[in-house]
């Protein structure tokens, strides 16, 4: 059965992240963690306590863990603990307000490759590209961490998703085909890491 935990109502608990924003992962403050947790038989991953989680939760909202083969897997450090959070809809904080005052820019990238996240268009030297969804999302999060090291455990975490069922060789078939829809001139700025995964090099 499925280990379900609801937070009781009345409970002291801090905000979580809105449920429609695209990273809900946040750094727990050293005044949020109580206590050390306490580290699984065999050296395994740590166990978090209900009492642990709750409070850092919402009054109401349910929590499950996640599965471990969901979680992102860094390369040197010690297994992840991640868990699922429902928040009721009445209970979920305000959208953030954008700042007053004129619009900031809304592309990115450099001289070369120029994404415009609002129209979902890549350029390279003035040509536009045709990706698919899944192609402009993994090229815009590459180039948006230039010369940043992405696993490929990663981007399929960020780029598919939470719960997507998948392994490291979805990613090698989309920047394969990224690689060639940049051209040969270009194909190079997307910079394979040997048993790591991606970086984006911008071209000179």
């Amino acid at each position: 059965m499925t280990n379900l935990r609801t937070v009781p109502a009345g409970s002291a608990t801090a905000a979580v992240p809105h449920p429609l924003h695209r990273h809900r992962l946040r750094a727990v403050t050293p005044d949020e963690a109580r206590s050390a947790p306490a580290t699984a038989p065999g050296g395994g991953a740590p166990r978090h306590s209900a009492q642990q989680v709750a409070e850092l939760l919402h009054s109401g909202a349910t929590w499950l863990p996640a599965p471990q083969h969901s979680l992102p897997a860094l390369p040197g450090q010690p297994p992840m603990v991640g868990y699922l959070v429902l928040v009721p809809a009445e209970q979920a904080p305000a959208a953030p307000q954008p700042p007053a005052g004129p619009a900031p820019e809304a592309r990115t990238g450099d001289q070369i490759v120029r994404i415009d996240p609002e129209q979902r268009t890549v350029h390279v030297h003035g040509r536009q590209l045709d990706l698919t969804y899944l192609e402009f999302e993994l090229l815009a999060h590459l180039v948006a961490h230039p010369h940043r090291v992405h696993t490929r455990d990663q981007l399929v975490t960020t780029v598919w998703g939470y719960g997507h069922v998948g392994d490291g060789r979805t990613v090698d078939v989309h920047v394969a085909r990224l690689r060639r829809k940049l051209g040969a001139e270009h194909r190079g700025s997307i910079v394979t890491v040997r048993r790591v995964g991606y970086k984006y090099v911008p071209s000179a």
